[in-house]
């Protein structure tokens, strides 16, 4: 008999996942987690109902949270996550020979705990402990709050904002995200499906405008996420991905990221500019 995990992305949307065995099931001091391996997929985390990322698809995501915004800045040394359990974006990051230190930040150590057990090409530079990387397992929310003109780059590869996710979605958040940074700093974060999630897409935006000289939006494409289309909402305080010019060649092979990505991810459908830059 087929076995399916679904994860209800709308009141009128479900996206199903069959699977033929359930590696883990249980709860943490913060969310239901569960991994199972996929027929499609491969090994899937899925944390509150919520698909996070499987081994099959994960490159797409990991690859725009973090090359993106270390390519933008140019000469990135000291980077933080915050969240990115799965050590996805930290395994990109210690790939720039550029950067020296990259500091992660996650609230649920066995988050950390599974995804070396069970998504190992995922949670890579954590395996193999890189001496790039530090893990620190925490509430990145104050470990922000005490931050001030540190990073070059910040990372908040956060779950969806429900349960120890919903901090990182205000205003307060992002004052302290702008703190943190250098002069010259910038910051991404997941922003959800720009289709289904307008209402917080705008807010996000509205506040990263607030606090940065520039706000803006890019895309991409993945698979698992509500309608596969998935945005990033980036706050930078001097370069413009409007205006990127490459001033370092990428020195590692990648599966979906490119330099015409860098430039073409920021080139927004009409439907997005039109709620998204109406102010």
């Amino acid at each position: 008999m087929s076995q399916w995990i679904t994860e209800n992305q709308s009141a009128h949307l479900r996206l199903s996942a069959e699977v033929d065995k359930v590696l883990f099931s249980g709860e943490s001091q913060f969310q239901k987690i569960e991994v199972a391996h996929s027929l499609e997929y491969g090994n899937m985390l899925v944390l509150d109902g919520v698909f996070q990322t499987s081994e099959k698809e994960e490159f797409v995501y990991h690859e725009m949270m973090s090359h993106v915004p270390l390519f933008l800045h140019p000469n990135p040394k000291n980077v933080l996550i915050i969240g990115g359990g799965d050590g996805g974006v930290a395994r990109e990051c210690v790939r720039h020979d550029c950067v020296e230190k990259v500091t992660m930040v996650e609230i649920d150590g066995k988050v950390v705990e599974l995804a070396k057990q069970y998504l190992p090409t995922i949670a890579d530079a954590m395996i193999r402990q890189d001496p790039k990387l530090t893990v620190k397992i925490g509430d990145g929310i104050g470990f922000m709050a005490q931050a001030d003109n540190e990073y070059d780059v910040i990372i908040v590869d956060c779950s969806d904002p429900i349960g120890p996710g919903e901090g990182l979605f205000t205003k307060e958040f992002y004052a302290n995200v702008h703190k943190a940074l250098k002069a010259d700093g910038l910051f991404v974060q997941q922003t959800e499906s720009p289709v289904m999630h307008k209402p917080l897409v705008e807010k996000v935006f509205g506040y990263v405008r607030d606090q940065f000289a520039m706000a803006r939006l890019y895309t991409a494409y993945i698979p698992i996420y509500p309608t596969g289309m998935h945005c990033f909402t980036m706050g930078t305080k001097t370069y413009d991905p409007l205006t990127f010019v490459p001033n370092r060649e990428r020195t590692f092979t990648t599966k979906y990221y490119n330099e015409k990505i860098q430039t073409a991810a920021f080139a927004l459908p009409n439907f997005v500019k039109e709620y998204l830059l109406k102010k």
